[in-house]
């Protein structure tokens, strides 16, 4: 697709990019009351989560968002500051964020943020343990600034971001096949062209088949994208799929984030339910809605050449 196709109906684009950017950060937000329950407690406690009030575990604020959300935005201003990825960039970023001292901050996110602090590394060793989806969860500004690039860039680029914390196979497939996903939203080519992208990911990697579904959703890579491409592909709207992934429990915060991506890309911020728009943490709203006009002026820039 050339530039003018891509680029060419900005105003559908950017309803999708901020869908896809504003559906992380919502997705995020909803799932982090139920985090850690089982789908049995969700139901006995709130019958169907599907409001904004906070709570769970961290006990946040409604509209509050996690380390998901908190770490996109981290990303998303070192990719606008460098006018690109820039590995250290992103990295110091990262640690920047980590320093703040978030709400919430996984284990594996911690060692790799500590390793590149003391060694300056921005991978490091291939490890079967870092199979956990916190390099996914923080995708929507790569896939923003990265739409119309070249597929090389594409996956160089998202498999970079992930290496800081994360160099595990499975990750790095998942995330590349994430933004694969977010960009076939973005050229409009809806749920089949994520589905395309999905049974991509399946045939080169078996294992995150989701048909039947298993009903797992922890933060093993594995289960939180078999989770979000089951709910995502049973609905037909952006609150049916998020709701009924995080109600699922799980690592719900994360599972909803994913799931929010994916499905506001597809759908458009417009079909974003406004009582949670409305609830969404104000700063993180206005800084998201920030972030992706920049990140679409820098992809469309290198589009043109």
């Amino acid at each position: 697709m050339s530039a003018q196709d891509l680029f060419g109906d900005m105003a559908t684009l950017e309803d999708r990019a901020l869908g896809a950017y504003l559906g992380l950060a919502v997705g995020d937000a909803l799932g982090g009351t139920v985090e850690f329950m089982t789908r049995r407690e969700i139901e006995h406690k709130y019958g169907v989560h599907s409001r904004m009030i906070g709570g769970g575990w961290l006990n946040l604020k409604p509209g509050q968002v996690t380390d998901d959300t908190g770490m996109a935005l981290a990303m998303g201003r070192a990719l606008i500051t460098s006018g690109g990825y820039n590995g250290e960039a992103v990295a110091d970023s990262f640690v920047a964020w980590l320093k703040s001292k978030p709400v919430d901050c996984g284990n594996t996110v911690r060692r790799g943020l500590r390793r590149y602090i003391n060694q300056g590394t921005l991978e490091g060793p291939y490890n079967e343990g870092d199979g956990g989806n916190g390099a996914a969860m923080r995708l929507a500004p790569l896939a923003l600034i990265s739409f119309g690039a070249a597929d090389e860039d594409i996956e160089a680029w998202t498999v970079a971001q992930a290496h800081i914390t994360h160099h595990q196979g499975r990750s790095d497939a998942a995330c590349v096949a994430l933004v694969r996903m977010v960009h076939a939203a973005l050229r409009g080519e809806g749920v089949s062209g994520v589905r395309a992208e999905a049974t991509r990911l399946i045939e080169a990697h078996p294992k995150f088949g989701f048909s039947p579904y298993r009903g797992h959703s922890s933060a093993y890579i594995v289960d939180t994208v078999q989770t979000v491409l089951h709910f995502y592909f049973s609905a037909d709207s952006f609150r049916t799929c998020v709701t009924q992934t995080v109600n699922q429990g799980g690592d719900a915060d994360t599972t909803g984030a994913i799931a929010g991506m994916v499905a506001g890309a597809t759908y458009g911020a417009s079909a974003i339910p406004s009582a949670w728009k409305g609830k969404l943490d104000r700063t993180v709203a206005a800084e998201v809605k920030a972030q992706t006009r920049a990140l679409l002026m820098l992809a469309q820039r290198r589009a043109d050449g």
